[in-house]
């Protein structure tokens, strides 16, 4: 076995060190075909309604936190107040966004979509980041823009008042977005949820600005904090970015990969001989696995398909999740000269 079947060292899941084990009493049928679509549509509709219905929560309560924040610009003339505003109406054109990426998401595969539409996730995931790059471009913007010309700034505590009640708000409907992604393995959702408590972050810099300003009198901290805020929650939407690039890119896993190798190696012995050519990909909530197995000489093709959908059927056990395997059946003595022969896709990875 060369280095490439050796698993990674080190490798533990979140709970207990081991894969998680799902499989049903009983065994597997080896002739239940519909095992694997399944277990993908299942996944896919259980968390469909909890994931739309958060979404819609989200919009409408982003409309309200707007109107909420414009009001205590208004109220205050404040321009920490304004940027505060200004990145809610911007949230709120990115769950508008968010709430689309789910529709699409949910669409079953179809001709021009083999392998479905889960991938618009990480559209909208760098969507939101991106949109919060905007927020923080603009707020320093005005921010700058104020130093320069001035500001004029009146009935700050009462302002204080109005920006701390969205700022709950926020951190309410933030922290409960982040954790139902989590629990539906909801790219988007979490997108969505991390972007509404940066909001959070805004608003606090806001507040503890209106309070200095307050009682110490220098305007010009206004629009300084403002800028610090800005600087901060960029750091959030270059996250975002960079993770929705990692997606689209099909970048590996080291958890991932570890997994799956300890698994196939677990299987190598007298029926199947060893293993290469791994591949994976996750296009949101399907994870995507295919390899090449070597069987013994002289296994005939009905024993090693046996072989192969029992393995199919272990590794997706090995992950919480939809998970599909797909297993390029090899004889064991004769397959490097296969490849080379008919110069296939992967006679230069064997």
């Amino acid at each position: 076995m060369d280095d490439e079947n050796n698993p990674s060292k080190g490798w533990k899941t979140e709970e207990s060190g081991k894969p998680k084990k799902t499989c049903k009493p009983g065994g597997f049928e080896e002739s239940d075909n519909s095992y694997r679509t399944e277990k993908i549509q299942s996944g896919r509709i259980a968390g469909r309604t909890r994931s739309e219905r958060a979404i819609r929560i989200s919009l409408f309560v982003s409309v309200v936190v707007f109107l909420i924040k414009f009001s205590a610009w208004i109220y205050t003339g404040a321009n920490s107040v304004l940027s505060d505003a200004a990145e809610s109406f911007i949230h709120i054109f990115a769950v508008g966004f968010s709430a689309f990426g789910i529709y699409l998401s949910k669409k079953p595969p179809d001709r021009n979509h083999p392998y479905g539409h889960e991938r618009i996730g990480f559209f909208a995931v760098g969507a939101e980041g991106m949109l919060i790059l905007i927020a923080a471009i603009t707020i320093c913007y005005q921010s700058i823009k104020s130093l320069i010309v001035g500001v004029e700034l009146f009935n700050l505590e009462g302002g204080a008042g109005i920006i701390f009640i969205s700022a709950l708000i926020n951190l309410i409907l933030g922290s409960w977005l982040v954790r139902t992604g989590r629990q539906e393995n909801n790219m988007i959702v979490i997108g969505n949820g991390k972007h509404t408590l940066t909001d959070v972050y805004t608003s606090t810099g806001v507040l503890v600005t209106l309070f200095l300003v307050s009682y110490t009198g220098l305007m010009f901290l206004d629009s300084v904090v403002a800028m610090a805020l800005a600087a901060y929650i960029s750091l959030e939407g270059y996250r975002l970015v960079k993770y929705a690039t990692i997606g689209l890119m099909d970048q590996g896993d080291e958890r991932t990969d570890a997994c799956i190798r300890k698994a196939l190696n677990k299987e190598v012995g007298d029926v199947m001989k060893g293993w290469h050519d791994l591949r994976y990909r996750n296009t949101g909530n399907t994870l995507w696995i295919e390899f090449h197995a070597l069987f013994r000489a002289g296994i005939d093709l009905e024993e090693a398909h046996r072989e192969a959908t029992i393995l199919e059927k272990k590794i997706m056990d090995e992950f919480k999740g939809n998970t599909v395997v797909t297993v390029h059946l090899e004889p064991e003595e004769v397959h490097i000269r296969h490849h080379k022969k008919y110069r296939d896709g992967d006679s230069s990875r064997t």
